[in-house]
């Protein structure tokens, strides 16, 4: 499949950063797991801090970055990415050029308290990428399963939730999360969907169709930044800038 619209603005990004500094990329993964974005990014030639809380994900990455002879460009700092409050003792601050927040934002006890400490860990001119679950998608998708309360109350509640019991703190719309970045002293450069059209198609109608996959592919990139389609993604992609 062809790249989607996070890791082409992405790659975009990465490649003006290596052309200004003329050295590797220094990218900061915050809640990064086991290394689904820092190692293949790892294996552009970026260097790659992971601040996750959990050991057993930060072994995984360990282990991936290895198998993938990048070890030497991806650390492994266990941190608490729920109030990012130690954010400055893990990461130096202002010596990032991307920050990666990808499905962090939802989770966090303070969210403008995060994104400030993400912004602080910015060189100026470096950019932080936020991907979040979108409110009018689970809307959407309450609603076509049959749970129509779950789906008013998603669609009132302030903060996007399903009562208490939700795993998530907030969902976010395009306009909120431009205002949070906005807010916090960012300039707003993309705002995308990620997976408009992709997780709404069956896996069987890929595979039954020849070139369905790339069909699919190519149709995703162009929706992407297109409204209404990108306002019903399933998650919301940011990019935005800590002025220079």
């Amino acid at each position: 499949m062809r790249p989607d619209a996070v890791h082409r603005v992405l790659d975009a990004e990465l490649q003006a950063a290596r052309q200004r500094r003329g050295t590797a990329p220094e990218v900061l993964d915050v809640g990064g797991g086991s290394g689904v974005w820092a190692v293949p990014l790892a294996e552009q030639g970026c260097r790659v801090t992971v601040v996750e809380p959990s050991p057993n994900a930060l072994a995984t990455l360990h282990r991936r970055a290895n198998d993938a002879g990048v070890a030497d460009l991806v650390i492994g700092v266990q941190g608490d990415t729920e109030t990012l409050a130690t954010l400055g003792e893990l990461a130096p601050a202002g010596g990032a050029d991307v920050v990666l927040a990808h499905g962090v934002l939802e989770v966090v006890d303070d969210v403008r308290l995060a994104v400030a400490a993400m912004t602080a860990a910015l060189r100026p001119g470096g950019v932080v990428s936020v991907l979040v679950a979108n409110r009018y998608a689970a809307v959407l998708g309450r609603a076509l399963a049959g749970r129509l309360a779950d789906a008013r109350q998603l669609l009132d509640d302030p903060d996007g939730r399903v009562g208490s019991a939700d795993p998530l703190l907030r969902r976010f719309d395009l306009d909120g999360l431009a205002e949070l970045l906005v807010g916090c002293g960012l300039d707003v450069e993309a705002l995308q969907g990620h997976g408009v059209l992709s997780d709404l198609v069956p896996g069987a109608v890929l595979e039954a169709t020849p070139g369905a996959t790339e069909a699919l592919a190519e149709l995703e990139l162009a929706a992407a930044a297109r409204s209404p389609l990108r306002d019903l993604a399933t998650r919301l992609h940011a990019l935005a800038r800590r002025p220079a």
